[in-house]
Order: C-alpha cells, then structure tokens, then sequence
C-alpha cells in the first residue's frame, strides 16, 4: 500500500492534536505535558510525511512506500541538534529557547510510535503462493494419488 503523506491518517490526527493543543488545552493548564512536550512528540509523525511528499515531488525520494526508518532518525537528530542546542547557544536566542533533553525523548518516542503505526497501517497482508500442482488438483486436472 502507498505511503499517503499528507493525506495519512497519523498526519491528520497530528494537525487535529496540534489545533487542540494550541487553542484549547494549552489555555486551560499552564504548565505540564499538553503544554511542555505534546507537540515534541507530534513533532516527527506531523513533519515527516511532508518533508517526504516534497521530496518525493521533487524526485529525491524514489517510492512511495513506508518512511524507512533513516527518514525518522534523520529529522530527529537535525531538530535535536537545531532546537535543542545550537539555537539555546545564539547570542539573540537566549532566554527565548531553551534546551530540554527531555524534547529529544519525546521526538525519539514520537518517531517510534509513528513508525510502528506507519509499518502496520500500510502492511500489506502476505499473500501465499499456492501450489499449481495443488491448484490443478482441485480443479479435476489432477487426479491425486491413488485415484484413477
């Protein structure tokens, strides 16, 4: 089954939670997970399928299948790295961004969870090859063993 990127449906509850979060719960508690890392751990499932529906428009990325799992590490360690200290070091930042290893927890637990959602939601049921001999068989061509 393709990979349907901004059309997934994790995506979709992602932009969902993030509308939640921003106009509903964030008013209502001030402090606490809805307000400090929800939107560190939609971060990956929200960002990823439109980095990669970009990237596959502008033919960087040759299939449509599941993230891989280097799709999910990659952004996970470029925003880790970006938000969570080099930005907290520059000079007119200071103050305003804050490093918290405990962001970097909820990108990696946010890329987990959505690329175990990603490997079910598409899997494609195996389909298992039955024998011609069998299917022959079956069909009266064959007469099976010890028939006539």
């Amino acid at each position: 089954m393709k990979f349907r990127y901004v059309q997934d449906p994790l995506f979709l509850l992602c932009i969902f939670a993030y509308a939640v979060n921003r106009f509903v719960l964030k008013r209502l508690w001030q402090v606490g997970f809805v307000h400090d890392y929800l939107n560190d751990l939609i971060c990956i499932p929200f960002l990823v399928p439109i980095m990669l529906y970009v990237e596959r428009k502008l033919g960087a990325r040759g299939h449509d299948g599941v993230p891989q799992w280097y799709e999910l590490l990659i952004p996970v360690a470029v925003w880790s790295v970006l938000f969570e200290v080099l930005l907290p070091l520059h000079p007119s930042l200071r103050g305003v961004v804050v490093g918290d290893y405990m962001d970097v927890l909820f990108y990696v637990l946010g890329a987990c969870t959505a690329g175990l959602f990603w490997q079910r939601w598409y899997r494609v049921a195996p389909v298992r090859p039955r024998s011609a001999v069998k299917d022959r068989c079956t069909a009266g061509e064959i007469s099976e063993p010890g028939e006539v």
